[in-house]
């Protein structure tokens, strides 16, 4: 896949130039406005722009993950997902173990995020990992480390960062144009500096239009392509193509909202984490492919696991549209054979039901949140809160009271 990675190290410099080209623009207009000296604003877009790249070069997933409200776990605390990550590690041919981190909403999504494959994390939502069984949670992991693996998750962070920086300054600097056009055009009216202003009034107000805009068409400049190629690779990894499809059925059958979830932060998410009720699969504007044609996709490779037989599938769901994954990746990859669903009775530890599955992500995030638990006599655990101002708790089933 070296020829992805190259195209997202080539957008991944267009992405800054084009933010440069925005921030010079509302930086000259305002030196002009505010500044008396079109140079002066400038130069200080010229320094902003330095920063914002520094920040999202370096600090970009640090900033993602905090906005997401993620929180960092070790093998001993969730050992199923971290086993599952590992497994996908080891196909996938990555070099480090990436850090794994739970988000605590019902909603069903993940996300990969990281400077490249030496710097990377993983976040998947607590109700992914309730809904899921082991073979949809491989899928939906696999993806996640093929964007690490082909260099997406650079270009997604560093597009959120700038993006989010772009819209708002342009946000501040249109009310500045607005309010500064507005009383200085009193002033100015009796020397005749009414059309000046009312132009300057003009660029901002257009500024203001255009600003979501072009976020939106950076979003899409960014390609639904990428998300193709990775369900194409966790397809390779997993060598079963059901495993995602069917996750994504579930995650497309869930509509509630991601509640740390952004217009910056959308594309990183293995589905929009805005979707409405009728419009999960179909909706055009969306920074992601309908849900729909993804899992014909991968429900239509029966001749194998490989590239090519996702490339096949593909051209066939999409009815002769061109081919989604390069020759040259093709070929480097060679034939990879589908495997079944993996038998209960041959597995090494049982796959654990759904109740078994909320209750184990209850209790880590009960853990997580430094709750302490109190096991009663009568088998009743007490789930004691970290800030609770009380010296004792008392068993609300026989009535036996414990000291804090």
């Amino acid at each position: 896949m070296w020829e992805q990675i190259r195209s997202n190290r080539i957008k991944s410099a267009m992405l800054v130039v084009a933010m440069a080209v925005l921030l010079l623009v509302i930086g000259y207009f305002l030196g002009v406005a505010f500044l008396g000296s079109a140079v002066a604003g400038l130069i200080i877009a010229l320094m902003i722009w330095i920063v914002m790249n520094l920040i999202a070069f370096f600090q970009g997933d640090n900033i993602f993950l905090a906005l997401s409200k993620a929180r960092k776990i070790e093998r001993d605390e969730h050992p199923r997902l971290y086993n599952v990550v590992e497994e996908m590690k080891i196909a996938s041919g990555l070099e480090r173990m990436p850090d794994i981190y739970i988000i605590d909403d019902p909603a069903l999504n993940a996300f990969a995020t990281g400077r490249d494959p030496k710097r990377a994390s993983i976040a998947v939502t607590s109700g992914l990992l309730q809904k899921l069984n082991r073979d949809e949670l491989q899928g939906v992991i696999g993806h996640e480390l093929a964007h690490i693996k082909n260099r997406d998750v650079l270009l997604m962070a560093m597009c959120g960062v700038l993006l989010g920086s772009i819209v708002i300054l342009a946000w501040f600097v249109t009310r500045m144009l607005f309010f500064g056009a507005v009383f200085g055009g009193r002033r100015s009216s009796s020397s005749g500096g009414g059309p000046a202003q009312l132009i300057i009034l003009a660029v901002g107000i257009i500024l203001m239009i255009l600003a979501p805009i072009a976020a939106y068409m950076i979003y899409f400049a960014i390609s639904r392509k990428r998300e193709y190629l990775a369900d194409a690779s966790s397809a390779q990894y997993t060598r079963y193509p059901e495993g995602l499809a069917s996750a994504l059925e579930k995650l497309a059958g869930s509509t509630a909202p991601l509640k740390s979830a952004n217009q910056a932060t959308a594309p990183m998410y293995i589905i929009n984490p805005f979707r409405k009720k009728g419009r999960a699969a179909s909706d055009l504007t969306s920074t992601h492919p309908p849900i729909s044609e993804r899992i014909r996709i991968l429900r239509s490779m029966a001749g194998g696991a490989s590239l090519a037989d996702y490339d096949t599938a593909y051209r066939q769901v999409s009815k002769g549209k061109k081919g989604i994954v390069s020759a040259s990746a093709i070929a480097s990859v060679g034939a990879v054979g589908l495997r079944e669903a993996e038998p209960e009775a041959a597995r090494r530890e049982p796959e654990p039901g759904k109740v078994e599955r909320t209750r184990e992500v209850s209790d880590l995030m009960w853990r997580l949140n430094d709750y302490r638990t109190i096991t009663c006599d009568c088998g009743t655990k007490l789930k004691v809160p970290p800030k609770l101002k009380r010296v004792n708790v008392k068993c609300p089933h026989c009535g036996r009271i414990y000291p804090i």
